[in-house]
């Protein structure tokens, strides 16, 4: 187990993969401070092992991946615009971290993903829900305004009329319509999720990370704006693909007809 702080975030590494886990159900979830500090401890602790193929993010129970920010905490912790920026500041480390991870990130959805909880499921390189998981952000119903991180995600993901529907009503939207909208990646009846998303992390621990990062890094600067776009960084990554030792094993273990074994270098 990866220590987090707080036992309502639970890290372990299991089959090249690092599992997150949002623990606490008799809430749905909701995430206090103090789990986003677990968050960010478990995305480090995951960035830096070399035993971590994939990360999984998911939730403890069937009833929510979290339906999003622990409100009974914004009297405390978000009562005025000060200590909402303290408060969004330790989130918002906590988001970037995982956007930064350079693994790709699943994150495996059911029940609620609501509001924070859908924008911490929209930092995710993949998403895959179970039948019967509800889709929303009730910002307009509390009064709040989504940042601008969330936001940027949202919009790529869906578009920017879309975005607008999904904030401006508040609506909560089914697995199904979520899909359609282009949301979340796919949708699995409940008994295959978990083994739907260990099969993906499966095949994703035979391919080589130095490969998959490349794809990630290219592919998110490419969704920037041209004028943003990092294309020394792409160019480097590209270089470090074709100068590593893995792509001298892919080469040697395609021309001998085995599976290659990647290390990352």
């Amino acid at each position: 187990m990866v220590d987090t702080g707080t036992e309502k975030i639970l890290a372990e590494i299991r089959d090249a993969t690092g599992w997150l886990t949002i623990n606490q159900p008799e809430r749905r979830n909701a995430i206090s401070l103090e789990m986003w500090e677990g968050i960010s401890r478990a995305i480090t602790a995951f960035a830096h092992s070399v035993d971590v193929r994939s990360v999984v993010m998911t939730g403890a129970g069937d009833q929510a991946f979290t339906a999003g920010a622990d409100i009974s905490q914004f009297d405390k912790n978000r009562a005025d615009a000060d200590a909402a920026d303290r408060y969004a500041k330790i989130s918002r480390d906590a988001r970037q971290l995982i956007l930064d991870l350079r693994k790709p990130v699943i994150a495996m959805i059911r029940g609620f993903c609501m509001g924070g909880g859908l924008g911490i499921a929209m930092t995710a390189d993949i998403r895959i829900a179970a039948e019967g998981s509800t889709f929303g952000i009730p910002a307009a119903r509390l009064g709040i305004a989504y940042d601008t991180v969330n936001l940027l995600r949202l919009v790529r993901l869906v578009g920017p009329s879309k975005a607008k529907e999904i904030l401006f009503t508040a609506r909560r939207y089914s697995a199904e319509q979520a899909l359609d909208m282009g949301l979340i990646n796919e949708v699995v009846a409940p008994k295959d999720l978990e083994d739907t998303v260990r099969v993906m992390c499966a095949e994703i621990a035979q391919n080589a990370p130095l490969s998959m990062e490349a794809s990630k890094l290219t592919i998110d600067e490419l969704a920037k704006v041209p004028a943003d776009i990092d294309a020394a960084a792409i160019q480097a990554m590209v270089d470090r693909c074709f100068n590593s030792a893995d792509y001298k094993e892919g080469r040697a273990a395609f021309m001998e007809k085995r599976k290659p074994s990647f290390t990352g270098h």
